[in-house]
C-alpha cells in the first residue's frame, strides 16, 4: 500500500527525456564522486579536456567523449546511477534544501512556506520518529485485522483509496483518450512489488529472478516481524504475499504490452463495470471517492477480471497478509529506522545495487517533493530561475519548431493527406517552459511541525481529493505533470504539449553563455526530442487535439512501421551487461524521439549558423563547432549504473542505457559522418538498410 502519485506518469503516456527513478548524490565532476557526499557538484557542461585521445569518435562517440569521465566518476555508494542528470538533480536538491530548511526554521511561516516547513521539520525530527516505532501505523494494522469477508475487503480498499492510499491497482484522473478536453477516471493495473511480471514468472538470467523472489519473501517476513508479528507467522504470511502477487503478475501486461495505447484505455459505462466486477462494484468505489461519473477507463480488463475473482477465492488471511505487507512498506519511509532501513535493504540494495542509504535530509526532501512538490517549486522559481533563461528558451523552441516544420513538409515517404494532419498537429504544439503560469492552491491542507506520517497522510488525502475533483470536468491546460525543480522534460500526447522544467535549463543542456553548438546539441536536442514524441510509435496515434484517433492512411502507417522496425533492430542488436540485449520494442518511442530530435536540432543549429554568417567549421578549443554539437549530445548521456540497476532498467525502462543513446542517433546521420570525416565501415557509419531515417 503506497501513497499514490499522479496517474499521468503511471499511464506511460507522458514520454519523459530520461528515467526519473534514480536519486541523486553529491560528487566531484572532475576527479571522481565521493563515496557518499553532500557536496554540490559543479555544472556538468562539456569540456574538451574530457575527450579521450586514445578513442575514435567514428568508432564510438560515447567512448571518445565520456570514457575518461566515467572512469573517474563511479556510482557513489548512496546512488544507483551517476551522470549529467544526477549531477543537476543534486544541484536542484541543494537549492531545495536551502528553501525547506529556511521554511522549517521560520516559526512565523505561513502559506506554502508553512506547508513545506512543516513537512521538512517533522521529517527531520528523527528522535520523535524513532521513539514512536510502530505506533503510528498500529491503527492501520488493526483495521486490516478486522477483514473477514470479500465485502469487508472491498470496503477497506474503497476507504484506502479515498484516503489517498491504495492497493492492488492504481486509480486517478486523466484526459479521456477519445475526448481529451475532459477528464475521466482511469483504473490501471498494479499491486506488484517487484519491477515487472517476469520477476515472478521466470527464473531469469543465471537464476537472478528466482533469487530476488526468495530475497523478497525474506524481506516481507522481516518487515512483518518489525511490526510485531511472530517469526513463524511472518514467514508464512510472506510466502502468501508472494503467491498473491504472482497471481496478479499472471494477469498483468508486460512493459512492452503497456506501451500500446490500446492497452491503456478501455472505456466502460458504470453499469457495465458493475456487471463485470460484481465483487467490487465500481459505483460504490466512485461514491466512496466523492465522484459522480457515467463511466471510466477500466484500462486492463483481464487484470481487473482476475482481481474480481481474487476477492472471493483468495482466503481473507492471505488478503490480510498482502495488505499488511504493502501498508508497512508503503509507510516505511516515514517510520523508524528499522522499517526504513529494511525497505532500503531490499528495494535499493538487493534489487538495484545501492550500497548506502541516502542522508536523512535527502529522504525527507523526497517526502516533501511527493507531498507538496509544486508548493516547493513555487519557492524554487521565486529564488532560482532567471527570467532571461525563459526568454532564451522560448526563442530556441521557436527555432526548433520551424526546423521540424521544414522536415515534415519535405518527407518523401508521406502522402499529402497524412502530411496535412501531421502539420495540423505541429501547429497545435504547446510549449511550457520553466514553471506553471498558475500555481495550484493548498488551502485546506492542515499540517503541523510534530507528526511526519500524519502530515504525509494528510497531504495524500488532500491531493487525492484534488485529483478526484477533476473527473467529469474540463481539462485544465495550465497544469504541469512535473515540478519546476525536476531535472527532466516530457511530452504529453493528450495535451499535445512539450514541457521543460526550470531545473533542466543548466549545463550540459543549456547555458546562456555557451556557443550555439553546445546549446543546440544539448537543450536543442531535448526540445526536438520532446517534439518528436508527438510522432513516435505511441504519440503518432494521437491527433492534433490530443485524441486517440488514427490520422494516417494505411500506406503511410505501413511505411512508418517499416522504418521504425529498422530502429527496433538497431537497438535489439546492442548488447549491455551480462550479454543482455537492449529491448528495441520497449525503447522504440524514446529512440524515435532521439533520432528525430537530434536531426531537427541539427537543422535549427545550421540555420542559426547561416544567420550568423558562419559555416560550423570554425574551431573552438581545437574542434569544429559542428563537432562540438555532437560532443554535447554525448555529454548529456554520460551515465554510470550499478550492475543491478542496469539489469532492472533493461527490463523495465523505456529508455535505452545512456551509452547507446549517445551513439544510436548520430550513427544514422550524414551530418555526423561529415563532421568527423568518418569513412564507410566505421562503426558509427550505418549504411544501406541498416541506416534509419524516419522524420
Amino acid at each position: 500500500m503506497t501513497i499514490r502519485r499522479s496517474l499521468l506518469l503511471s499511464l506511460a503516456i507522458s514520454a519523459a527525456l530520461a528515467a526519473a527513478n534514480a536519486p541523486a548524490v553529491g560528487g566531484n565532476a572532475g576527479g571522481g564522486a565521493s563515496a557518499n557526499s553532500d557536496a554540490v557538484p559543479p555544472l556538468a557542461g562539456f569540456r574538451s579536456s574530457d575527450l579521450d585521445p586514445s578513442k575514435n569518435a567514428c568508432n564510438n562517440l560515447a567512448d571518445y567523449v565520456n570514457s575518461r569521465w566515467l572512469a573517474a566518476n563511479p556510482v557513489p555508494s548512496d546512488k544507483t546511477s551517476w551522470g549529467s542528470f544526477e549531477m543537476l538533480d543534486e544541484r536542484s536538491q541543494a537549492a531545495s534544501r536551502h528553501l525547506v530548511e529556511a521554511a522549517a526554521a521560520n516559526p512565523n511561516a505561513s502559506g506554502i512556506e508553512k506547508l513545506v516547513g512543516d513537512l521538512y521539520a517533522s521529517g527531520m525530527n528523527e528522535a520523535a520518529i524513532e521513539a514512536a516505532g510502530v505506533t503510528p501505523i498500529r491503527p492501520m494494522l488493526d483495521r486490516i485485522d478486522t477483514l473477514k469477508t470479500p465485502a469487508d475487503i472491498a470496503a477497506y480498499l474503497r476507504e484506502e483509496f479515498a484516503a489517498g492510499r491504495g492497493a492492488v491497482f492504481a486509480f486517478g484522473a486523466e484526459a479521456d483518450f477519445k475526448d481529451s478536453s475532459h477528464k475521466i477516471g482511469y483504473a490501471y493495473q498494479g499491486g506488484l512489488s517487484l519491477p515487472e511480471k517476469a520477476y515472478y514468472l521466470e527464473d531469469g538470467p543465471d537464476g537472478k529472478y528466482k533469487a530476488i523472489r526468495a530475497a523478497y519473501v525474506a524481506h516481507v517476513a522481516r518487515q512483518l516481524q518489525n511490526a510485531g508479528i511472530p517469526a513463524a507467522d511472518a514467514q508464512q504470511q510472506a510466502s502468501d504475499v508472494l503467491a498473491f502477487e504472482t497471481r496478479l503478475a499472471r494477469a498483468s501486461l508486460s512493459p512492452i504490452e503497456l506501451r500500446d495505447p490500446n492497452n491503456q484505455y478501455h472505456f466502460v459505462s458504470m453499469v457495465e463495470a458493475d456487471r463485470l466486477s460484481p465483487n467490487f462494484p465500481w459505483s460504490a468505489f466512485f461514491s466512496a471517492n466523492g465522484v459522480q461519473a457515467d463511466g471510466f477507463s477500466l484500462s486492463q480488463p483481464a487484470f481487473f477480471a482476475e482481481f474480481n475473482k481474487m476477492l472471493v477465492d483468495v482466503p481473507a488471511a492471505q488478503w490480510q497478509a498482502y495488505l499488511r505487507a504493502h501498508m508497512i512498506d508503503g509507510m516505511a519511509p516515514m517510520l523508524s529506522s528499522k522499517f526504513a532501513d529494511e525497505r532500503f535493504a531490499f528495494f535499493a540494495r538487493t534489487l538495484r545495487g545501492q550500497q548506502q542509504q541516502k542522508p536523512r535530509w535527502k529522504r525527507v526532501l523526497d517526502g516533501v517533493e511527493g507531498s507538496a512538490g509544486e508548493a516547493l517549486g513555487q519557492l524554487y522559481v521565486r529564488e532560482y530561475f532567471p527570467a532571461e533563461s525563459k526568454a532564451q528558451m522560448e526563442a530556441l523552441v521557436q527555432n526548433l519548431r520551424l526546423a521540424l516544420k521544414a522536415r515534415l513538409e519535405h518527407l518523401d515517404w508521406m502522402s499529402p493527406e497524412t502530411r496535412t494532419k501531421a502539420m495540423e498537429k505541429w501547429a497545435s504544439f504547446t510549449p511550457k517552459i520553466g514553471y506553471p503560469d498558475h500555481w495550484r492552491s493548498w488551502d485546506g491542507l492542515a499540517t503541523s511541525r510534530g507528526d511526519y506520517l500524519g502530515n504525509v497522510l494528510a497531504a495524500a488525502r488532500f491531493n487525492h481529493a484534488w485529483d478526484m475533483a477533476k473527473i467529469g470536468k474540463p481539462v485544465d491546460r495550465s497544469e504541469w505533470g512535473m515540478t519546476p525543480q525536476t531535472v527532466n522534460a516530457y511530452y504529453n500526447p493528450l495535451m499535445n504539449e512539450i514541457v521543460f522544467p526550470a531545473a533542466i535549463l543548466q549545463p550540459p543542456f543549456f547555458d546562456p553563455k555557451a556557443d550555439p553548438a553546445l546549446n543546440y546539441g544539448g537543450i536543442g536536442a531535448v526540445i526536438g526530442h520532446e517534439m518528436m514524441h508527438g510522432y513516435d510509435d505511441q504519440g503518432s496515434q494521437f491527433d492534433a487535439h490530443g485524441n486517440f484517433n488514427n490520422w494516417w492512411t494505411p500506406g503511410d502507417r505501413e511505411r512508418f512501421e517499416a522504418r521504425t522496425a529498422r530502429l527496433v533492430k538497431q537497438f535489439d542488436d546492442y548488447v549491455s551487461i551480462d550479454g543482455l540485449h537492449v529491448k528495441g520494442q520497449l525503447t522504440l518511442g524514446e529512440n524515435i524521439a532521439d533520432l528525430g530530435g537530434l536531426n531537427v536540432a541539427w537543422d535549427a543549429y545550421q540555420k542559426a549558423l547561416r544567420d550568423a554568417g558562419r559555416s560550423g567549421d570554425e574551431m573552438i578549443d581545437g574542434h569544429s563547432e559542428n563537432q562540438r554539437f555532437f560532443f554535447n549530445w554525448a555529454t548529456v548521456w554520460r551515465r554510470n549504473f550499478t550492475p543491478d540497476e542496469l539489469r532492472v532498467r533493461l527490463n523495465t525502462d523505456p529508455h535505452a542505457p545512456a551509452n547507446f543513446r549517445a551513439i544510436g542517433a548520430p550513427s544514422n546521420m550524414t551530418a555526423f559522418e561529415q563532421a568527423f570525416s568518418c569513412k564507410p565501415g566505421d562503426a558509427m557509419v550505418r549504411s544501406g538498410d541498416a541506416r534509419v531515417v524516419i522524420w
